[in-house]
């Protein structure tokens, strides 16, 4: 099977010689699934899901509203915050100059900013983000032979990354949040974009070489991230 990304939706495409239609199939576990006729070219499957966004969306939301919901972090001494794979317990501090950082094991948060706390932390794990993210993309860079524009760290929805005109990356700031080998699959999976716009074999086989294990770090990241991401 290939894949097929349209807007925020990621599709798994099942050509078949017998099938005449398209059909759209969302999956117990959240997969979108497209499957078409052997001969269906791009340009016809991406209109096809352009028509059924709306559908799409509405299937996502209800199988959403059915899971159970996670608990709101609540910014109080001893809450556990996600940090690249770990957690770090919070502690509410009545002074200092800032109003969170993480020192001595712990991500310690003025008092007074507990009641803004999300947009305090999602502030400070953006501008972590940058530079962290900045490391691995140079590092990664090279091996795909590829030479990314500008990259910004900010509110990217369902996706944790994406790419655009000039080599612009972008990455959701809960990229931060990610154990490192997950975050780097993240970072490989936009430079090889760089390369291969499309979700074709060939774009696989170009992540697989910079990362063998690419397919175990892809199913923790669907199975996990979510959760994970929760602020």
């Amino acid at each position: 099977m290939s894949e097929l990304v349209v807007g925020d939706l990621e599709f798994q495409v099942r050509r078949s010689e017998r099938r005449r239609t398209l059909e759209i199939t969302v999956e117990r576990d959240g997969r979108l699934l497209l499957s078409a006729p052997a001969g269906c070219d791009q340009a016809r499957l991406e209109r096809f899901v352009q028509s059924k966004r709306r559908w799409v969306y509405e299937k996502l939301a209800a199988r959403e509203a059915l899971k159970p919901a996670l608990p709101a972090r609540r910014f109080v001494s001893g809450e556990g915050l996600p940090y690249l794979g770990r957690t770090f317990r919070l502690l509410l501090v009545p002074e200092q100059e800032v109003p969170v950082k993480l020192a001595a094991g712990r991500f310690r948060m003025r008092r007074t900013d507990a009641a803004k706390g999300r947009e305090h932390l999602v502030r400070w794990y953006t501008a972590h983000a940058r530079p962290w993210l900045e490391t691995r993309v140079e590092r990664y860079a090279g091996r795909i032979d590829v030479k990314p524009g500008a990259m910004t760290v900010q509110e990217l929805g369902y996706r944790w990354g994406s790419c655009g005109k000039g080599g612009r990356l972008y990455f959701h700031w809960r990229s931060i949040l990610l154990p490192p080998r997950i975050a780097d699959y993240v970072v490989v999976h936009e430079l090889v974009h760089l390369r291969e716009p499309h979700h074709s074999p060939g774009f696989w086989r170009a992540v697989e070489r910079v990362l063998p294990d690419f397919a175990l770090r892809k199913q923790w990241l669907a199975e996990h991230g979510a959760e994970i991401g929760t602020i």
